[in-house]
């Protein structure tokens, strides 16, 4: 049958990154996607200017809604604007049994703008890592949820994974999208191993969305059953074909989105 992805995470209006880009992964990966809204923005390719955060209640009553009458096989997390929402996000997959739960802590959007109050860096280690598939921090947020610097080369990414799992996590995937070099480098720590996913860098300002594409296409995969580090492997190659062919998009003035669907449209 057709997998069910959830995505909960905030909307991005220009439709690049957010609840938008994660649907359109999903889409463009063949599997069905849902979304509950945990925020509504105001931004575009060059920034944010507002922010709106539903009661956390709320959110989690989308949540109940979706898991009494639909099958989920794999959720993914994306902005979590408050500490009242991280818990409410994670007491009410706890009581669904969640499965193939893929945290991507969205704090900084790609124009530099903050999307997450302090406390939510401390709300998501106590109660989302225990119970996250996989988490997949960008080298800021990385830094931000463990404290330590990434330096500037791959080991550094691979020293600062293995420092989240020891906090609690159960697989880290720091992306090193951030540091500069021929190939665009990502380190996974999972089962006391280090593992590193590598593509050449792609020329292109078209890099908005790209951590909510990487997650969503993450969840697809383990959705279809794939082993978690095939499942990275093969998002990361999606990933890098949407970022080659974000170039044929023409969509504001900053950083645009990447293509999610260069398979289907010539």
């Amino acid at each position: 049958m057709i997998a069910n992805i959830l995505s909960i995470a905030g909307s991005d209006p220009s439709g690049g990154a957010g609840i938008q880009a994660d649907l359109k992964t999903i889409s463009a990966l063949g599997c069905y996607g849902m979304a509950v809204i945990t925020a509504l923005t105001a931004q575009n390719t060059q920034g944010v200017t507002g922010v709106h955060i539903p009661p956390a209640e709320f959110i989690g009553q989308q949540i109940d809604a979706i898991f009494a009458d639909i099958r989920v096989d794999a959720v993914k997390i994306g902005m979590l604007a408050s500490r009242e929402i991280a818990e409410a996000v994670a007491d009410r997959l706890k009581a669904h049994r969640a499965k193939n739960i893929v945290l991507d802590p969205v704090l900084v959007a790609t124009s530099g703008d903050s999307l997450g109050a302090p406390d939510v860096v401390e709300a998501l280690r106590k109660h989302l890592f225990p119970i996250a598939t996989l988490i997949t921090p960008n080298v800021p947020e990385a830094e931000r949820l463990s404290g330590f610097s990434t330096g500037t080369d791959t080991p550094g990414l691979a020293r600062v994974a293995r420092d989240l799992v020891e906090t609690g996590a159960r697989a880290v995937l720091v992306k090193g999208g951030h540091h500069i070099g021929a190939n665009a480098e990502d380190v996974l720590f999972f089962d006391g191993q280090s593992q590193i996913y590598s593509a050449p860098r792609v020329d292109t300002e078209n890099t908005h969305g790209t951590g909510c594409t990487l997650s969503s296409a993450i969840a697809c995969y383990l959705a279809k059953g794939h082993e978690l580090r095939d499942a990275v492997g093969a998002a990361k190659g999606y990933l890098t074909q949407a970022l080659i062919a974000a170039d044929a998009l023409d969509v504001g003035h900053g950083h645009g989105p990447v293509h999610h669907f260069h398979a289907w449209w010539k």
